[in-house]
């Protein structure tokens, strides 16, 4: 059976559509490890995002603008939370498949 994933467009990655429970593992593990195997680097990519933007907002004189800046970063800070999510999620899933 194909895996199925869909790209999340939020998060830059692709993810299970139907991520597997106990009880049905419908993607194999090594393609979610491959996919799972991408967090670290998305994560670190919008780290630097963030810190461009802070430095912006260090600069930045405009409230309004700041403020903007300040929504960006705490968006991109939830992605992150997100893509964390998603990486531990699997840990359990990824031992047993070496098992």
């Amino acid at each position: 059976m194909a895996p199925d994933f869909i790209f999340d467009n939020r998060l830059g990655i692709n993810v299970p559509s139907d991520f597997p429970s106990n009880k049905k593992r419908s993607i194999p593990m090594a393609e979610w490890e491959k996919e799972r195997g991408k967090i670290p680097d998305r994560i670190a990519e919008l780290e630097g995002l963030i810190r461009a933007k802070q430095r912006l907002m260090d600069n930045e004189e405009n409230f309004e603008t700041a403020c903007i800046y300040n929504s960006d970063i705490a968006g991109l800070a939830s992605v992150i939370n997100d893509l964390w999510l998603w990486y531990r999620a699997a840990e359990p899933l990824a031992g047993k498949a070496h098992q």
